[in-house]
């Protein structure tokens, strides 16, 4: 049967599949045979049929006169799409949006001007351990190694500066400025991406896409991966004594973390967590990759800012398992939390420490996690503590008529348009802390940017997402300051037909930066939102917009959204008080300005 890597029917955010490979032998992408002939055995074929093997069938490109001959190449593949988007930034977001739905994304741009641009975009999926095919369109052939300077450079005649910043924030990079190796290069950059679930880094001299090639016909040369095995000695070793850990604790609990996701170990996590009847949480950038339905399920962990009562039962265990973590000091709270490392298990994609003891390399944690479920005494000891204490949350203020629009009221809203036919996008800033609150539907989509944080890396996001789940409707929560830095590729949204819910909160600043340290640097000059968005829709597709100030009004502009301008992309911006911030935000403000302002040790 042929398998396909990366490639799903539907994008499922809680699927453990998405880009992953199974584990019982090496898979290969089988491809019909064809005879080689120029028009399909030509450099840029073969690397537009090797994004679609391997699940990409949106590629996200800006233009330049070194890439122009490949896209051509990249138009003319069946099942290959090309998405022109407004600058290279917005391009890597969206092919990290892309990556975070199929598994796998792609964007192609020019030659350093390009390639610089991209870099940021390309760091954060770096952070994020997400696999990014970025290719860049690189200079003629024969001019390498002739000493010349050639335009979009730096005015050196060296054409490694962007190879050289590639390097830190890409797993592998292949330089293809000849024929000969080009199939071995570009296999091995787009396979490397998929073990390592890390961006990649190609360029292809401008000269060579057209230039057919024996190695570029289909036959004989198949792509093919060897799957990451356990070491099984040590897998059996690491499940005894964690097993002999957890079994002896009176009130375990189980914590997950991000790198569930590059793990391919959401469902092996949520299979212990039934085996075990362990309460289950998450960290706040794993939001979205646990099913929150689950019977055992008690919320967001984030230190002193979790959800309600869900840091108490996790900080007053006596054995916690943390499958994936990522602590840093955003997901710490300046470095707060209330964890002993001796009560702590902490499971990475291949390896397990347990407390101050032994650690086990080579050992997958999806394995790790399905043969320690089969070793568990079932103790929900945790969960029913929290039962106890537990108090559903309160609910807004009512608002009096044509009051300010309160941000607590939007989301309460917000909450009620979501379902398993959605998906959301949360910005960095408040829009954090505001949908960390949200209780996601059994098959609703979430995904933000906690490692990297880069503010307007929602807009891109949005727009690689949405094209790679057409079956869902985005809903995008973005800040005014966060929107101004990405804010054209609203028109890629409209050319490509997309049906995206973005509520603009207009707040006037960086209202995140407020909280860590306020200043005149933290407010920004308001843009009339709706019109600008209007003036980029200019009459062409689907496009609706409104401004809101008060609930009535925001009733209004939902009811409309979902129903008569449920096809279209629809702006609401939300304008509200510049010192109305989630309660969350304040205690997390004051803890990150305290880590950032301590003083210097003593030298």
């Amino acid at each position: 049967m042929d398998t396909r890597i990366g490639a799903l029917d539907t994008c499922k955010p809680l699927s453990n599949d998405v880009g992953s490979l199974p584990t019982n032998g090496a898979v290969t992408i089988h491809q019909s045979p064809i005879s080689f002939n120029s028009a399909d055995s030509t450099l840029g074929r073969h690397l537009a049929r090797r994004l679609v093997q391997v699940g990409v069938n949106d590629v996200f490109s800006v233009p330049g006169d070194f890439n122009l001959t490949l896209l051509d190449h990249l138009l003319t593949e069946p099942g290959l799409n090309l998405v022109g988007c407004c600058n290279e930034l917005n391009a890597g977001y969206a092919a990290d949006g892309y990556a975070r739905c199929r598994g796998v994304g792609a964007c192609v741009v020019t030659f350093t001007v390009g390639g610089l641009s991209i870099l940021n975009a390309i760091a954060g999926a770096y952070s994020e351990n997400l696999p990014v095919i970025c290719i860049v369109g690189g200079p003629n052939s024969n001019d390498y190694g002739t000493n010349r300077i050639l335009h979009h450079t730096i005015g050196l005649p060296d054409f490694s500066q962007e190879l050289r910043c590639f390097q830190t924030v890409t797993c592998y990079q292949a330089v293809v400025n000849n024929l000969e190796d080009a199939h071995e290069a570009i296999d091995t950059a787009i396979s490397t991406a998929l073990k390592e679930s890390k961006p990649v880094y190609i360029s292809i001299s401008c000269n060579l896409p057209a230039i057919p090639h024996p190695t570029f016909s289909r036959e004989p040369v198949p792509f093919s991966l060897s799957p990451k095995l356990s070491n099984q000695k040590g897998l059996e070793a690491a499940v005894e004594a964690a097993a002999e850990f957890l079994n002896k604790a009176v009130k375990p609990v189980m914590v997950g973390g991000p790198k569930l996701r590059v793990a391919k170990a959401c469902e092996a996590f949520v299979e212990l967590a039934d085996a075990s009847g362990y309460a289950l949480a998450v960290m706040p950038s794993a939001k979205g990759l646990v099913p929150e339905q689950h019977s055992h399920f008690i919320g967001t962990y984030w230190g002193a800012v979790s959800t309600a009562f869900c840091a108490e039962i996790v900080e007053s265990a006596d054995a916690y398992i943390f499958a994936g973590p990522i602590f840093n000091d955003y997901s710490s709270v300046g470095y707060s939390l209330l964890l002993k490392k001796e009560k702590a298990i902490i499971v990475q994609p291949d390896r397990v420490t347990i407390a101050n003891g032994p650690a086990f390399g080579c050992v997958l944690m999806k394995d790790f996690l399905r043969e320690l479920a089969k070793k568990l005494k079932r103790n929900t000891t945790a969960y029913e503590n929290y039962e106890r204490i537990y108090v559903p949350e309160g609910h807004p203020l009512k608002c009096q008529p044509k009051e300010a629009l309160r941000v607590n009221v939007l989301f309460q809203h917000i909450q009620n348009m979501m379902s398993g036919d959605t998906a959301v996008i949360a910005e960095t800033g408040d829009s954090w802390f505001n949908c960390q609150k949200l209780k996601l539907p059994e098959g609703c989509g979430y995904e933000f940017q906690m490692q990297y944080g880069s503010i307007g890396w929602s807009v891109g996001a949005t727009l690689g997402y949405a094209q790679a789940a057409q079956q869902k409707r985005v809903i995008a929560c973005i800040g005014d300051g966060s929107f101004q830095v990405t804010a054209q590729d609203v028109s890629t949204m409209v050319r490509c037909g997309q049906r995206t819910i973005i509520f603009l909160i207009n707040n006037g600043g960086y209202t995140i930066e407020v909280e860590i340290h306020d200043g005149p640097y933290n407010v920004i000059k308001n843009w009339n939102y709706t019109g600008l968005v209007d003036a980029i829709h200019n009459g062409e597709g689907k496009c609706w917009t409104t401004k809101v100030r008060c609930e009535e009004e925001l009733i209004e502009a939902i009811e409309t959204a979902t129903g008569a301008k449920k096809d279209c992309l629809c702006f609401i911006e939300v304008i509200v008080h510049k010192d109305d911030t989630s309660k969350e935000l304040l205690e997390w403000g004051s803890r990150v300005s305290a880590a950032n302002s301590r003083p210097p040790n003593p030298q």
